[in-house]
């Protein structure tokens, strides 16, 4: 008879060593069982993993709509219970899934922020010319550069980078790898960095990109930081975030007339689907497109 502190363990296990899930989506994926957990607890006798159903789910999903829970946290729950018992079954400590059925609620379909090309060169001219700076404009460069996202930046390793060749390897979600191409101008700053990274370092022996004072490896919140104060320097009053250069990076590359697939593969998504968030294209281009490569639409010479 199985537990739920077993059950979420080995699947806290699953998620870590074979799905290869990031600390952050394994920790969500679990704290959404756990909550489950707790609300099968209330019943008595409390209803084990094997005793859960449709129906109950269904109760608990709609106690945590009452605690006002936005739409996407409530799919993200829905996503998270599924998958714990699909495991639960593939695993044989199940025969049924309770969860098969359950269906998320729709998220209305939001654009993540976007900046424009002058107001990222305002961030770049933000960053000064000291050793900070300098890291700092090196950041800035290969984010927007190479449309990375924060916890890909971070682990970013000197040895993954080619300079003669043009691009790095990226090791994304589930320890999936990728190459990007660098750009000249977040090649120049990085190398620029370089020097000043050595300083850090002190003789000690560090692959790791992106360093802190300290000459450790630079955490997300640091980066978030780092963004956080060139906006207010910049002047530009927008929620800007490491994904913000990641959602420019795309936007630009497609408005520029780039291959939605061709910007999937750079992004490391695994469906084109996900891609088509970033095709936030103005009317202006999008009508041209037509015009230009539609044979009912194209102009008559």
């Amino acid at each position: 008879m199985t537990t739920w502190k077993e059950a979420i363990e080995n699947y806290k296990t699953h998620l870590t060593l074979e799905r290869g899930l990031s600390w952050h989506s394994v920790n969500a994926y679990v704290n959404d069982v756990v909550k489950l957990s707790r609300f099968c607890d209330r019943d008595t006798p409390p209803v084990l993993p094997r005793a859960v159903t449709y129906s109950l789910l269904k109760r608990h999903l709609a106690n945590l709509h009452e605690t006002g829970i936005c739409t996407r946290t409530q799919a993200r729950n829905v996503s998270s219970l599924k998958s714990f018992f699909k495991y639960l079954v593939t695993d044989g400590m199940l025969t049924v899934n309770p969860a098969e059925k359950l269906e998320a609620p729709k998220s209305p379909k939001t654009l993540p922020g976007v900046l424009s090309i002058d107001e990222i060169e305002s961030m770049i001219r933000a960053t000064g010319d000291d050793d900070k700076g300098k890291r700092d404009r090196a950041i800035l460069e290969t984010l927007y550069s190479c449309g990375l996202r924060v916890s890909e930046l971070t682990h970013l390793k000197l040895s993954n980078i080619n300079f003669n060749g043009g691009f790095i390897k990226v090791q994304g979600k589930g320890n999936k790898e990728r190459f990007v191409p660098v750009g000249t101008r977040a090649k120049e700053e990085i190398l620029g960095y370089l020097k000043i990274r050595e300083e850090l370092l002190a003789g000690k022996n560090e692959d790791t990109l992106f360093l802190n004072r300290f000459g450790k490896k630079l955490s997300r919140v640091s980066v978030f930081n780092i963004i956080k104060q060139l906006t207010l320097k910049a002047g530009i009053n927008k929620v800007v975030s490491p994904h913000t250069f990641r959602h420019s990076f795309a936007s630009h590359l497609v408005n520029g007339g780039a291959d939605i697939r061709v910007v999937q593969d750079m992004l490391g998504h695994a469906s084109i689907l996900t891609s088509e968030i970033y095709t936030h294209l103005d009317s202006a281009f999008l009508l041209d497109t037509l015009v230009n490569h539609h044979p009912r639409a194209k102009k008559k010479k």
